[in-house]
């Protein structure tokens, strides 16, 4: 599968091209793909945030007319530009209305401002299904009719997708599964929204974090006591590292997370009834390339043969997305794709 570490030439690519906008807190990555979805140009810019909205989408701007340039293009062979944001955002609108990553970015016309600076018409989306649109289109779950997505980071992102259709709700906030409620009591945890008993307090990296905190204050045995008192930070990558090395406290914590986010599966078995899940994001332990990332995934698939219908459970696949940190630009491009498809 092409990817940022393999561009295709211009003479390689099949047209139409689009473009594709990932907007992160801290980076905005762009890339430029051909009707397959194969790259021919990827940049990176900074997102400056504290800037101000007008002038962080001039800055996308002039990174989408640079990716044209490096793809030996001119915008006029450009069909369309898709952009993913992080919420909240009124999708139809094309505004941002109070994205928690974006600050002072509020009530912002994000769509038309990004269509202004690159001369370009522009779809808009949320990032979390944007990157669901991409697995969809040409990684994971492309052999599929749909998926669920749940990209594994600080949050818990996801996405949702049925056909070419992103499931984003009436009111743009669609697909939030990792706000589904998985623990009822009064002291359940707290998630970052600052409500209680969400799936993104229980299986997130933030919650990976809290509960390592809570047992080392506890004094449990562990040899995440010696990499600390080194000056090493908490980190999921750090508690990996040494369930990896079969500390047993380290790898308790891996497969408790494995199991919370199991029953957020089960969830969306019983709702959506998807062709495939998928699981992404800067936390899947190593995803297939380890064996500790092969048994988180085990350790999810068992707890949702455990308390799913079992007709789902045995024909749901559940495996780790392909396309990494490319998903997300790749996949606005593919829904700028099918917007430019709908109209021609």
């Amino acid at each position: 599968m092409p990817t940022t570490d393999t561009l295709i030439s211009l003479e390689q690519a099949r047209g139409p091209f689009f473009v594709g906008v990932d907007l992160g807190g801290t980076n905005i990555k762009v890339g430029l793909v051909d009707d397959l979805g194969r790259p021919l140009a990827f940049r990176t810019t900074p997102t400056r945030a504290e800037e101000g909205a007008e002038a962080g989408t001039e800055r996308m701007g002039r990174a989408v007319l640079k990716a044209i340039e490096q793809a030996g293009l001119t915008p006029e062979r450009i069909a369309r530009v898709g952009l993913g944001s992080p919420g909240t955002m009124d999708i139809p609108a094309g505004r941002l209305v109070a994205p928690v990553n974006l600050k002072g970015w509020d009530d912002f016309p994000l769509r038309d401002r990004l269509a202004h600076h690159c001369g370009l018409p522009v779809s808009f989306a949320n990032d979390a299904a944007a990157a669901a649109f991409g697995e969809f289109w040409i990684g994971s779950g492309r052999d599929y009719h749909s998926l669920v997505l749940f990209t594994l980071g600080t949050g818990i992102g996801s996405g949702i997708i049925i056909g070419e259709l992103s499931i984003d709700g009436e009111n743009s906030h669609g697909a939030e599964c990792g706000h589904m409620i998985i623990d009822m009591e009064e002291n359940a945890r707290l998630c970052g929204c600052g409500r209680r008993g969400h799936l993104e307090a229980y299986a997130s990296a933030t919650a990976v974090i809290k509960r390592a905190e809570e047992l080392l204050a506890d004094g449990c045995e562990t040899s995440l006591h010696a990499r600390l008192e080194q000056g090493e930070r908490l980190t999921p990558k750090l508690i990996a590292e040494e369930a990896e090395r079969n500390d047993e406290l380290s790898m308790e914590i891996v497969m408790d997370t494995a199991r919370f986010l199991g029953i957020g599966v089960v969830n969306l078995l019983h709702t959506i009834d998807p062709g495939v899940v998928l699981l992404g994001g800067a936390m899947t332990f190593g995803g297939n390339g380890s064996e500790l990332g092969r048994r988180f995934l085990a350790r999810v698939r068992e707890e949702v043969h455990r308390r799913a219908f079992q007709l789902l459970a045995e024909r749901t696949p559940i495996e780790f997305a392909e396309l990494g940190g490319d998903a997300g630009y790749i996949g606005a491009a593919g829904i700028a794709r099918r917007d430019y498809l709908a109209h021609v």
